[in-house]
């Protein structure tokens, strides 16, 4: 379940790193929003864990009156992953298109930065169905006002699921242990179900040299941080130990070793049925099989 303590595809970042200009290196770019992120971490790696038939498993459809199945993707970069989920996701039946399909998915997608969230909204093959908007999710008062207006919409005061997808880290080492809770604490509260891909600890480091490397000034935290370590671990106790989540299970590991885990709001229980090929028979809590 926990990821590794080594990334395997570390070295990709500072190969990375070192061909572009300083201006666009990722450690010019201290809450992770560095372009071109896909190029060393491409969606496909992440897809190829993620059964197809998951939401639909989830969200099974109920009545004659059905919404679309709402999901958030915070820190969405320039909206290739964002892209690539829904494609995945996408319920296409026999003889039915994208434009038909729409109608039973919507993402929200966030990012910190305006130049990359005008390049998703630009190269988005799915305007109708994917929303991209710029927002500092630890604004309390900005996120507040775009996600419910968002939700509104739909008559709904939580997404279905949410996608936080190597996103933990830039939260953690820019504002601190407390900053992490709070985030993970937000996060909870907005969706019945949360994917995470957190960033292990030698993804920490190897940020904090690549500010060091470009003569930059180091993160404000990243001493201070008494959260370290095994950090799929700690992000399994905060949001199971604090913050009313279960783990349903762990997709397994991307070819950087970064774990996808999928968790579920308890209250979750109350009103949706969770499949039984979703929930952990004894102590088994690895890869999902359909």
């Amino acid at each position: 379940m926990a990821a590794s303590a080594e990334l395997a595809g570390g070295g990709s970042e500072e190969a990375a790193a070192e061909e572009e200009p300083r201006g666009l290196q990722p450690g010019a770019a201290p809450f992770g929003n560095f372009p071109y992120y896909s190029r060393f971490h491409p969606p496909e790696q992440r897809l190829r864990l993620l059964p197809p038939e998951l939401l639909r498993r989830l969200f099974p459809p109920e009545g004659t009156e059905m919404r679309p199945i709402l999901g958030l993707d915070v820190g969405c970069n320039s909206g290739d992953l964002s892209v690539a989920l829904y494609k995945h996701f996408l319920p296409l039946q026999d003889g039915e298109t994208c434009s038909d399909a729409s109608r039973e998915l919507r993402f929200l997608c966030c990012d910190i930065d305006p130049v990359l969230v005008k390049r998703a909204e630009k190269e988005c093959p799915f305007p109708d169905a994917l929303t991209f908007v710029t927002l500092d999710f630890m604004n309390q008062r900005a996120r507040k006002v775009l996600l419910s207006s968002f939700l509104s919409q739909f008559g709904c005061s939580a997404f279905d699921i949410g996608f936080c997808m190597s996103i933990t880290m830039w939260i953690h080492l820019n504002h601190g242990d407390h900053g992490l809770w709070e985030f993970l604490a937000h996060l909870s509260s907005l969706c019945h179900y949360l994917l995470v891909e957190p960033q292990p600890w030698k993804c920490y480091r190897a940020a904090a040299r690549r500010l060091r490397k470009l003569g930059l000034h180091d993160f404000d935290h990243f001493h201070s941080l008494t959260i370290r370590g095994d950090m799929a671990n700690q992000i399994v106790q905060i949001l199971t130990q604090d913050h009313g989540m279960e783990l349903v299970c762990c997709f397994g590991n991307t070819s950087w070793d970064r774990s996808l885990l999928l968790f579920k709001a308890k209250h979750t229980l109350e009103t949706l049925r969770i499949p039984e090929s979703l929930t952990e028979e004894g102590k088994e809590r690895n890869r999902l099989r359909f």
